[in-house]
């Protein structure tokens, strides 16, 4: 696991305190909505830098695709969890309620001054089933949809809940409430029971939006050029740049491919007057970025027709990760003729590892 670190100059209103963020079960909290991409993320945690002063992203570099991608904020006692694969937010923690205080409807819960108990949860959110309790982790969590919060349970109090479901007193027998230890917020629709431990369920990211071009399939065949399985576009090699305009519209960012070709040195030009270094000229090719559909399409400076197609897997620890989104391409050698690329043996993904592309025969 690697994590890297983004540290500014803090703003002394909200490194002291708690900071105050909306609470929206099922939803999410403050600027973060479940589902959204991780660069929408990372544009919300750049609009706030005072605030998110402090940012921590951690990642499993050995196996990108195996662990999320988990963005998180040390000072304010939560993080966010993105789906590895699709790189959509799938499920917000806040693990140090005292660091946060969250604001529901018009009531206030957590931060310094507002002790998160099972009976302000209770006040707050109102009655709900019997939560379940999880005797190896001696923690008894409460649910709500889209919603969890976990209690520690005091040894000597285990037997309030002795059964994985179980109703919780408000009240232990010596007066005292659990205070909460973490809240999960998660997708509702699938109605899951989110929280701490292998007994809970995993949070999934909700469906995409109706039309989203996120994540759109791309068909890539070798030879032959792109096709977009949603919009249904289809770029060939080729293809002019205005044909790109038509079909992709105006790109994010035009850029020189710049290649310095260096030129032989004659051994006995240094006897001459001419300058003996090496001589660079500018190649005239160019890129089209769509850094949005997570690619770039490079043509000829001479004849301005696509040479060549770059789809950006944004792997994290790359130099250009969340510069570009994640491109969702399928590979394809130039003998697939079927329909169904999925079914297709042959084909290179964003998942594939270089060891598996090493032996496919396109």
């Amino acid at each position: 696991m690697l994590q890297s670190q983004r540290s500014r100059r803090r703003c002394e209103g909200t490194a002291m305190g708690a900071i105050v963020l909306d609470l929206r079960p099922g939803q999410g909290i403050g600027p973060f909505s479940l589902g959204m991409p991780i660069c929408e993320a990372f544009a919300q945690i750049e609009q706030q830098p005072k605030i998110y002063d402090v940012v921590h992203v951690k990642y499993f570099d050995e196996e990108p695709l195996k662990l999320d991608i988990v963005i998180s904020f040390p000072d304010h006692g939560f993080h966010l969890r993105f789906d590895p694969w699709s790189q959509r937010l799938r499920l917000i923690e806040i693990f140090d309620i005292k660091r946060l205080q969250m604001r529901y409807a018009t009531s206030l819960i957590g931060g310094p001054s507002t002790l998160a108990t099972f009976v302000a949860v209770y006040a707050l959110f109102g009655p709900t089933f019997p939560g379940i309790y999880d005797k190896d982790r001696s923690v008894y969590t409460l649910f709500y949809p889209g919603l969890s919060f976990a209690f520690p349970i005091p040894s000597q109090y285990a037997d309030c809940c002795h059964d994985r479901e179980a109703e919780l007193p408000l009240e232990f027998p010596d007066g005292t409430t659990p205070v909460t230890c973490r809240v999960s917020i998660y997708d509702s629709s699938p109605d899951k029971k989110v929280g701490v431990g292998s007994v809970m369920d995993k949070a999934i990211a909700p469906p995409m939006p109706p039309g989203s071009l996120y994540m759109e399939e791309v068909h890539a065949k070798l030879g032959e050029g792109l096709c977009f399985t949603v919009g249904g576009q289809h770029i060939p090699f080729g293809a002019s740049p205005q044909d790109v305009w038509t079909e992709l519209g105006r790109p994010c960012g035009i850029h020189q491919k710049q290649v310095f070709l260096t030129l032989q040195v004659d051994q006995m030009v240094i006897h001459s007057a001419s300058d003996p270094r090496p001589r660079t000229t500018l190649c005239g090719d160019y890129f089209y970025n769509y850094f949005t559909r997570g690619l770039d399409i490079l043509f000829d400076g001479q004849t301005h027709r696509i040479r060549k197609f770059v789809l950006h897997t944004n792997s994290p620890g790359h130099a250009d990760f969340n510069s570009y989104v994640k491109c969702n391409f399928i590979v394809l050698g130039s003998d697939f003729e079927g329909t169904d690329a999925h079914s297709y043996k042959n084909k290179i993904t964003p998942s594939t590892k270089w060891e598996q592309v090493k032996v496919i025969s396109l």
